[in-house]
């Protein structure tokens, strides 16, 4: 086993079919992990300097990955590429030989970690990242990170079996509405991605317009990311991007990414007509991703970060993502005063959680209260 170190994105580039054949060796792998995913990430999000690919060869195969980059917060830190806009983060180990694999990017990391702290966040359970954290020489911890809701592999009347019977009736009369309507999918090919990207992107900003859009969906290196790393994924059978149409026109779009094992809708767009005319968009949706996963022989449908109440409505799991922290043998204290930072955060994160809904009373109030000045 040959561990090298990457900080050249040409190299990272040129990574390309290697990377991806590692990753489809890699049973624990998630989309998030994929070499069109991650590079495009670094072409739309990387700083200069910062890239820090370890790799793992046995010969001339690549068997191992840890995609990272250095930070200061104020602390050195490496962290995961694929930030905020990926759900999942993990290293990547041949099936074949993972636990030799993992013992030699524990190695490197060490190395690589001797004057900061390792931050990985969002680790599925049973990611391949778990390996490299229980084989760890130093200091380590392990907190929880987001959750994650998922359902079973199944078709849609399966799903709707795990309903109380008075729910199951009301999602198929919501089902009956769909066809009646007409709505009609289509698979988009490769080379029509990045006008159907920008559609998905113009009917997301539509149904959120007024209810509090995540800003980052509507900048432009979200969309370049978004167009390069979906139009590769499609090629590669990782990714499936798909238009609804109703009278002859885009009436929805969704993309759903794929590995080995899991399936997840990341992104969709709705026209608002669709809720005017009664149509439950998250069934339709739904309905697509469950029959595709089944199809493609995937384990898992997972609805991604979030507890959103219509993701409750199908009685899915909840898997709370992992956050593994790992320091430097010598770097104890370093990691005992990133941990209290993180604490810190967080508590900070949950009280204003709390007082979330008194500040929009307060917005509302204000704004009101300018309106009737406005009047006078």
């Amino acid at each position: 086993m040959r561990v090298t170190l990457c900080r050249d994105p040409r190299e990272f580039q040129a990574l390309g079919p290697q990377w991806s054949a590692l990753h489809r060796r890699c049973r624990t792998a998630t989309p998030f992990q994929s070499h069109a995913w991650l590079h495009s990430w670094w072409r739309s999000y990387g700083t200069g300097g910062r890239l820090r690919l370890l790799l793992v060869r046995r010969g001339d195969t690549l068997v191992g990955a840890a995609p990272l980059m250095l930070v200061h917060r104020p602390l050195p830190v490496l962290v995961p590429l694929g930030g905020q806009i990926s759900d999942f983060f993990d290293v990547l180990l041949d099936d074949d030989c993972a636990d030799e694999v993992a013992a030699a990017l524990v190695r490197g990391l060490d190395r690589l970690a001797r004057t900061c702290v390792v931050d990985l966040r969002e680790v599925r359970p049973g990611g391949a990242a778990e390996r490299v954290h229980r084989l760890w020489p130093g200091p380590r911890r392990r907190m929880d990170d987001s959750v994650c809701l998922e359902l079973p592999v199944a078709p849609l009347p399966e799903l709707m079996e795990r309903l109380p019977s008075r729910n199951a009736r009301r999602f198929r009369a919501k089902l009956r509405k769909i066809e009646s309507l007409g709505i009609e999918e289509r698979a988009v090919p490769a080379q029509e991605v990045p006008h159907a990207v920008d559609n998905l992107l113009r009917l997301h900003g539509m149904q959120w317009r007024g209810r509090g859009v995540t800003p980052e969906h509507l900048r432009p290196r979200f969309a370049e990311h978004l167009v390069r790393a979906t139009r590769q994924m499609v090629r590669d059978g990782d990714a499936v991007l798909t238009e609804y149409r109703m009278d002859g026109r885009v009436v929805a779009a969704d993309v759903t990414l794929m590995s080995a094992e899991l399936a997840g809708g990341y992104l969709y767009g709705a026209d608002p007509q669709l809720r005017a005319r009664k149509v439950d968009i998250t069934t339709m949706l739904l309905r697509h991703d469950a029959r595709q996963a089944t199809e493609s022989g995937r384990r898992v449908l997972s609805l991604l970060r979030g507890t959103e109440p219509y993701k409750q409505h199908w009685r899915p799991e909840t898997v709370t993502n992992q956050r593994l922290l790992l320091a430097g043998r010598g770097a104890g204290p370093l990691l005992a005063l990133y941990v209290a930072a993180v604490e810190g955060r967080r508590r900070a994160g949950e009280t204003l959680h709390r007082q979330l809904p008194a500040l929009r009373r307060l917005r509302a109030r204000l704004n009101s209260l300018r309106a009737d000045g406005a009047g006078r």
